[in-house]
């Protein structure tokens, strides 16, 4: 059975490090450490179903077994079978490996991977007193790492990645991840008391994330995960990660809008939002961005605009950029603005420098969050 004490991996998106180390400290695990890419953290059993539920933008679960020089073929297979696969992996569990290679000696990745299966086997075949093992249950996906001749063995719990909440049924070109919206929202700090808008809203994805977050609710909570078949964990984990969650919903009144050009996009948001059931905290209408105004003399507005590389040529996208910038030039002063773009030159397109930048990355694009205030 799994030990009472873990050391978790969560993988991140380059430059949200940061927050899902606040994500992770505030569900009280202990030693949060945010490194290049992923936040590693010390919990318990119970942990593995409240990362998954609770978590907005870390990518995945993920549980460190152990880390070992790995100069030769003999080192990396005696470290792997010396780790207890047998407090996790029961006698018919499947245990795919898969991993990468960076910097070292041990340089095939195919081989790696036949090394570890072959000790991991060796392991529970002895453990379970078989020659051979079926692996017809659960899975018990394992990863490797091997960076400058040191091996890490992790075991995901997650599955499916945590950016696929279940909610998106209607889609555009080049959506935004689920989880680097929510990034997005949670690094202009907004928790639902002023108005929302997103101005490119697309199929909703940063409205949804938004409404999320004010509302306080898990975005786990209508999916599944790896680790609820896993006999080593009690399935009271699961429902009681659930119920506490539940206990620390909001309601209240909330003010939240998206607007686009595109009617497709905005049938796709608006049957997304229902997905998610917040189509009635979440307003849908079609406006061009460069016409946006506002009666209310304060709020927020987090957008992903089309941009020359994904959907629009290059000066296409340069004249939304300047028409959007002089539209919110317009809105009261109240009003703070976060755009992510990997457009050069935007600060000078939109007609001001921002308060902040943040260097993220939208799928393989590296792009910039520019904040306003």
């Amino acid at each position: 059975m799994i030990e009472a004490k873990l050391d978790f991996a969560v993988p991140t998106l380059f430059g949200l490090e940061s927050v899902v180390a606040t994500e992770i400290k505030r569900l009280g695990l202990a030693e949060v450490r945010a490194e290049d890419g992923r936040v590693r953290a010390k919990g318990a059993p119970r942990d593995i179903a409240r990362l998954n539920i609770g978590l907005r933008s870390g990518e995945r679960v993920l549980i460190e077994l152990g880390s070992f020089p790995a100069p030769d073929f003999d080192a990396l297979f005696e470290g792997v079978r010396a780790l207890a696969w047998e407090d996790f992996i029961p006698y018919d569990g499947a245990f795919p490996v898969k991993g990468y290679c960076l910097n070292s000696v041990l340089h095939s990745e195919p081989a790696c991977q036949s090394i570890i299966k072959k000790a991991v086997a060796e392991r529970l075949a002895r453990t379970y007193g078989c020659q051979t093992l079926p692996e017809t249950g659960a899975l018990h996906q394992i990863q490797f790492a091997l960076f400058k001749d040191r091996a890490s063995l992790l075991l995901d719990t997650t599955g499916p990645a945590l950016h696929k909440r279940g909610y998106r049924e209607g889609s555009v070109l080049a959506p935004i991840r689920e989880t680097l919206a929510a990034g997005l929202v949670q690094l202009m700090r907004w928790r639902g008391q002023e108005p929302f808008w997103d101005p490119h809203c697309g199929s909703g994805t940063v409205c949804i994330e938004a409404a999320l977050i004010a509302l306080n609710r898990a975005p786990g909570l209508d999916r599944s995960f790896a680790a609820q078949k896993w006999a080593s964990l009690p399935g009271s984990v699961w429902s009681d990660a659930a119920e506490e969650a539940l206990d620390k919903e909001f309601s209240g009144e909330y003010e939240i809008c998206g607007s686009d050009v595109d009617p497709h996009a905005l049938r796709a948001a608006r049957q997304n939002a229902e997905a998610a059931g917040l189509e009635d905290m979440i307003s849908f209408r079609r406006l061009d961005s460069a016409l946006l105004t506002a009666e209310s003399a304060g709020g927020l507005i987090v957008t992903n605009p089309p941009y020359g590389q994904r959907l629009l040529e290059e000066a296409e996208a340069a004249s939304l950029i300047k028409a959007f910038g002089a539209a919110c030039g317009r809105l009261p002063a109240g009003w703070r603005v976060g755009v992510i773009s990997p457009e050069r030159g935007f600060e000078a397109l939109f007609g001001r420098k921002a308060d902040r930048r943040r260097k993220l990355y939208n799928g393989k694009t590296p792009c910039q969050f520019y904040m306003y205030a």
